[in-house]
């Protein structure tokens, strides 16, 4: 079992996984509430949202235009994991390379006491005060800063 500062530290490393990760490649949430969420995360950044309207694969040969690689990033409640199944399959029939990995670490971190996006920064916060840590992201040296 992982202590809260274990775990706010590979939340951590993700986030700037995502941040890193958002450079050059879309990041797909459901809705405007996950993509506000992220940007309260420092994931600011090609965050993309499911269009309303818009079918699953016509939403993926869009993002297939414009990159070859995408990150699926949405809840792990039951809708969400059958929307990243929808998703994964709608991109890599367009030759777009998916990397659910993330979402995946997200969930296994938080899975009891949070199944959404949405959520996240206030688990943040609370994993921060359990840890006697204060609310914002600590300054950490990142290995392309040093270069």
């Amino acid at each position: 079992m992982l202590t809260p500062e274990e775990r706010l530290e590979q939340l951590e490393s993700i986030f700037l996984e995502l941040e890193d990760a958002s450079e050059t490649t879309p990041i797909i949430v459901e809705g405007k509430k996950d993509a506000e969420a992220l940007a309260m995360l420092g994931i600011r950044k090609n965050v993309v949202t499911l269009s309303k309207g818009v079918s699953v694969f016509t939403f993926c040969e869009a993002i297939s235009r414009r990159s070859r690689k995408a990150v699926i990033l949405t809840d792990w409640d039951r809708k969400g994991g059958q929307l990243a199944r929808m998703l994964k399959e709608a991109l890599m029939n367009n030759g777009v390379v998916v990397d659910d990995r993330l979402r995946t670490q997200l969930t296994m971190l938080s899975k009891k006491e949070v199944k959404d996006i949405e959520s996240l920064p206030r688990f943040v916060t609370h994993l921060r005060q359990l840890a006697g840590i204060g609310l914002r992201r600590p300054n950490t040296t990142r290995q392309k800063d040093l270069v």
